[in-house]
């Protein structure tokens, strides 16, 4: 069996090496802007509302499987006692870069986002997870963690892509066509749907495994452990990779409360 934890985490230390969109650590301007009052944060391509996330200063926030010296910073010099926790040693070390040339103070802990047994129960005010359920094969076990870890009526503000994404024949042919061939199901996984030579040439180029859920995993496996969705977002893809991308918006984002 694929051990897919191991690639994930060599493909994502690679992305943190490249500095690519997700690993590309935030200046010092933007850090003075923060402990100014002025920031913003991302879960989608566009800002987060600021009702989402509300005043941040002195609330505990954990930045799950967020790292990559972006989120965690702003929020950290924004007054929050900010955790970020992520399974890419390369991505955090991006994190503590931001906080020891800005001096910032942040709490940076590596592990896998579907077990945070080194937290306790009603940890943290608010739990930041933007897009990076795609690279587990189940997410119930997030939301259980997530559920646990917060505070009565702490917030779980997540990001993820809609299934939709998943579902097309990955194939240049159709995509010059601008055609769109359904061929996957939900859920999906690569390492049912890939070749073993396709795998083996995945694992060759550090590249990711990725996995697509059902909304009923990814909405309503948050309902199911207790949390009331009380905020919903679409966003777009504004570089569109596949096809679907260009007729619907195809980022999705969730606010969720947790009451006792």
């Amino acid at each position: 069996m694929t051990d897919f934890m191991s690639a994930n985490q060599k493909a994502w230390d690679k992305q943190a090496e490249s500095q690519l969109a997700w690993s590309t650590p935030v200046d010092s301007k933007t850090i003075n802007e923060a402990k100014k009052g002025k920031w913003q944060v991302h879960l989608t391509p566009t800002p987060v509302d600021d009702a989402w996330l509300g005043d941040v200063k002195d609330k505990k926030i954990l930045c799950l499987a967020s790292a990559g010296g972006q989120q965690a910073p702003v929020l950290a010099a924004a007054g929050a006692n900010v955790t970020v926790f992520d399974f890419s040693q390369k991505q955090l070390e991006q994190d503590k870069m931001v906080a020891e040339r800005d001096n910032l103070t942040l709490e940076i802990v590596q592990g896998d986002m579907r077990s945070l047994h080194m937290f306790a129960n009603e940890s943290f005010d608010i739990i930041f997870h933007p897009i990076s359920n795609l690279y587990i094969p189940d997410v119930n076990p997030v939301w259980q963690e997530c559920y646990r870890v917060l505070k009565p009526n702490g917030r779980l503000l997540s990001s993820f892509f809609n299934p939709v994404v998943f579902i097309g024949e990955r194939d240049k042919r159709y995509d010059e066509q601008g055609i769109i061939k359904p061929s996957h199901t939900m859920p999906y996984s690569e390492l049912s749907t890939l070749s073993t030579e396709q795998i083996a040439q995945k694992q060759a180029r550090r590249e990711a495994f990725v996995f697509g859920h059902s909304l009923t995993d990814l909405i309503g496996g948050q309902i199911k452990v207790g949390f009331y969705i009380t905020g919903f977002k679409e966003d777009w893809q504004p570089n569109p990779r596949f096809v679907v991308d260009n007729y619907l918006p195809t980022f999705l984002a969730t606010m969720a409360v947790k009451t006792n």
